[in-house]
């Protein structure tokens, strides 16, 4: 299958980068880094080996793409009012598209948008970083978890064997159930490391904020919970804590986007699984003023 990559930063530029380096297909919607990426390629600095791609089949707009098989999205969710624009040139009534994104809600709101099209729900467990134009860090983890949202099954199957033909860790999961795990270690880490302006080392080493992440990390599970999905635990809670003990020292995306002045993911990642969760019964009253002071930083940036 042909793939095209939206969104060439740390996430769709890693994960492309892989699957081109393992011979299959690959087209890269590049804006900023489109010119460099022409004439110098991809540079890949990763924990599991490094590589350069020198020949990228990249493009300055979607329009000049050809038609795909599938289509990776890996912008931040603040830009999906785009997608229908940048979709559109280069879907087919078979397409799939893989939205690897954090937050809740993105694939209801996208089949929206396009009824017919197949999707599917792209869950990274990586610590990776665009440091320069056309060169992505990848520090460490990298696992990908797909969940079918609404693909055909022999569509699905072939994905995971892609991916699995790149080296990569992939495993199918529940759709619903992937989703708000992602959003137990999501919601609380994002937001709690720009409210704080600290890293996520910061928030375990301190006995306080270490309390306040495993409460957050327990009213998603909680509104999961709520909403019928059973499978998540307090267990998974601490799998969350445990793993993130043993990462390096990391800033997450929002916390990058908040350093450098861009809009943060507040709508996915705490507006819509409040709404959510609220919609079933169930309050997230700590993560609810972390949205609230989420908002209150975000408008403060071009203030003196």
């Amino acid at each position: 299958m042909t793939y095209s990559i939206i969104g060439m930063g740390a996430i769709g530029g890693f994960y492309g980068g892989r699957l081109a380096h393992a011979g299959l297909e690959v087209h890269f919607l590049s804006h900023s880094d489109y010119a460099f990426v022409v004439e110098h390629g991809l540079q890949i600095d990763s924990c599991d080996g490094n590589f350069h791609l020198p020949h990228v089949n990249a493009y300055h707009t979607s329009a000049d793409m050809p038609k795909t098989d599938v289509v990776i999205v890996g912008l931040k969710s603040v830009n999906n009012h785009l997608l229908p624009e940048l979709l559109a040139p280069i879907i087919t009534d078979n397409t799939v598209v893989v939205l690897i994104q954090n937050g809740i809600g993105l694939e209801a709101d996208l089949q929206a948008a396009f009824p017919n099209l197949h999707i599917v729900a792209g869950l990274a467990f990586i610590c990776s970083s665009k440091t320069q134009p056309g060169h992505i860090n990848h520090q460490c983890y990298g696992s990908i978890n797909l969940g079918n949202y609404s693909c055909p099954p022999e569509r699905f199957s072939q994905i995971l064997e892609d991916f699995q033909k790149a080296g990569l860790q992939v495993a199918e999961v529940p759709y619903e159930e992937a989703r708000w795990k992602k959003a137990v270690w999501n919601m609380p880490f994002n937001g709690m490391t720009v409210a704080l302006d600290t890293s996520t080392d910061k928030l375990l080493n301190n006995p306080a904020t270490r309390q306040l992440i495993y409460d957050q990390m327990m009213e998603v599970i909680g509104a999961a919970n709520a909403l019928g999905i059973e499978a998540i635990t307090s267990e998974f809670a601490d799998k969350m804590i445990e793993m993130t003990d043993a990462m390096v020292p990391y800033s997450p995306s929002m916390k990058l986007d908040y350093d450098f002045h861009r809009p943060m993911e507040i709508y996915y990642l705490y507006t819509r699984p409040i709404e959510e969760a609220r919609k079933a019964g169930f309050e997230m009253p700590k993560l609810s003023m972390l949205e609230a002071e989420l908002k209150f930083k975000e408008s403060q940036y071009n203030k003196s």
